[in-house]
């Protein structure tokens, strides 16, 4: 085989272990994106579930009447918020 002929083989092989690496690397890259979109979606369902809880918190406080005045004071301005917004989409509804 002339050396020519063996360069091209060794460079074809090489080729074909190139392209089945960048396989490899596109299949465990595909996979790594998908473990980051499901602990993405973990996350946000925690982070959903753990505002529900300090809300749950919040309403029991409320209803015992053991909120101190930094809490209340934080309620009133979370409802004032709440009032509002609602009376924004109100607004928006008779445009």
């Amino acid at each position: 085989m002339h050396p020519f002929e063996q360069n091209l083989k060794n460079i074809f092989e090489k080729m074909q272990q190139l392209i089945k690496h960048h396989q490899q690397m596109q299949k465990e890259n595909e996979k790594l994106r998908s473990e980051v979109e499901a602990s993405n979606r973990r996350y946000k369902d925690l982070m959903e579930q753990a505002s529900k809880w300090e809300q749950q918190a919040e309403i029991l406080k409320m209803s015992r009447g053991t909120m101190n005045e930094t809490e209340k004071k934080a309620l009133e301005k979370r409802l004032n918020k709440y009032v509002k917004e609602i009376d924004r989409c109100i607004a928006l509804l008779h445009e």
